[in-house]
């Protein structure tokens, strides 16, 4: 019997906690989840596998005090730990970089030295597969040597970190306002965002050459911001660049996108980082206050037909939006009403019964176009439990930090003053 979600953050959560507890599934080894109990195929990497679901597990277990979050993080950890010598993807969201970043988390939050010592054999298997250049054909950040390099940051190994970014001052490509990569070898459109475009290698460069001291690391990030900049088509008060030039099968994706992965809610996050980077120039400031003009001006969350905005998650869906919404309300005092709006719809849209609460995306591209609930992090349950954890957090003045930051979203600097006693 289908019955309606709970409409705060905090029981939402609880009940889309009971839902990813029960979709685990038992290994010779510890526990795995598979994208959606519908395919049943398990994965260990961040995107929409294993790990991703263990930040948010470490995030339940720090909010709720309850064992049970903590001992299916370390079970969770023992299924990714046993896949990171044969999984032969390299890259953050898809590969071994960031089962090194989850389990490395899971060794500082639970102080587990097991995870510690998988996620040594991970960047061990990092380097052993660096060929002089990089992991892979892709510049970007999903899979590519940017997000390695965020991982190996993440995981307090910059000379690992530097050997990611060093390709990418001779293959950067200078533009009328700045410089730009390729996603990949030999592709035509270049991208401008966060998951497969130049922020999202903007972010790494920064990131690096921040950690390293290395300045010409940070002013290449700058040329990358400048060339993203000048594509602005929302004018002067507010942000919104095209998905790629040329436009990338212009026949299935839409020209303007606003969550994290194409839009202003992650074009945000690199202008944060910048901002904390370069902290005397105002200009970044600036421009993550007009991503948050366009997004919260945009309509979102509202469906404006099927397809524009149909998804729940993380990556390129509400979670994203609502991520930026609390680190608005932490930095300027001004996300609490947008971040409630999102809260409600995905209450809305959440599917609650029995079995607990989750969600369905919307492809109008396939036939059905209702997906089936996933549980990992870029489209499923974990990334939007988290998001509303911390939203809870922040509701009841706890402290906004994740228990595992991802290396892609900074710090919140300002965070607000917590009460006595609070965990």
């Amino acid at each position: 019997m289908i019955t309606r979600a709970p409409d705060d953050a905090e029981s939402l959560a609880v009940g889309a906690l009971d839902w990813l507890m029960k979709a685990a599934r038992d290994l010779d080894d510890g526990v795995a989840w598979p994208n959606t109990l519908a395919d049943g195929q398990v994965r260990p990497r961040l995107y929409d596998g294993s790990s991703g679901v263990l930040p948010t597990l470490l995030d339940a277990w720090r909010y709720f005090a309850d064992d049970r979050y903590a001992d299916m993080a370390l079970r969770g950890a023992r299924g990714v730990a046993v896949a990171v010598e044969d999984w032969e993807d390299s890259g953050l969201y898809t590969g071994v970089a960031g089962m090194a970043v989850a389990l490395r988390g899971v060794h500082r939050v639970l102080g587990d030295t097991a995870s510690g010592a998988a996620a040594d054999r991970a960047l061990d298997v990092l380097r052993a597969r660096y060929d002089g250049a990089g992991w892979n054909d892709w510049f970007e950040l999903i899979a590519g040597n940017a997000g390695i390099a965020l991982a190996a940051l993440e995981c307090g190994d910059v000379d690992l970190a530097l050997l990611a970014v060093d390709r990418y001052a001779p293959a950067a490509e200078p533009t009328a306002a700045g410089v730009r990569w390729e996603v990949g070898a030999d592709s035509i459109p270049r991208m401008h965002h966060m998951s497969h475009g130049t922020l999202g290698i903007v972010y790494a460069l920064a990131a690096v050459g921040r950690a390293a001291g290395r300045s010409d690391l940070v002013d290449l990030a700058v040329a990358g911001a400048a060339d993203v900049v000048s594509r602005n088509e929302a004018g002067p008060d507010g942000f919104l660049v095209g998905h790629s030039d040329p436009q990338q099968r212009h026949e299935r994706v839409e020209r303007h996108n606003y969550g994290w992965c194409h839009g202003p809610a992650g074009d945000a996050q690199a202008f944060r980082l910048l901002s904390q980077v370069l902290p005397d120039d105002p200009g970044w400031p600036a421009l993550v206050d007009r991503c948050w003009h366009t997004v919260v001006g945009s309509g979102l969350p509202r469906r404006i037909r099927p397809g524009f905005w149909d998804n729940n998650g993380r990556c390129c869906g509400t979670a994203g939006v609502l991520a930026l919404a609390c680190d608005r309300w932490v930095e300027r005092g001004d996300g609490r009403d947008f971040a409630d709006v999102l809260v409600a719809d995905l209450a809305a849209r959440a599917t609650a019964d029995g079995g607990g609460v989750r969600w369905s995306n919307v492809e109008h591209r396939d036939t059905p176009s209702e997906l089936a609930p996933a549980t990992g992090w870029g489209m499923g349950s974990a990334g939007i439990i988290r998001e509303l954890l911390r939203h809870a957090r922040i509701s009841t003045t706890r402290d906004p930090r994740y228990a595992l930051p991802l290396p892609d979203h900074p710090p919140t600097t300002a965070p607000r003053r917590l009460r006595p006693g609070n965990r």
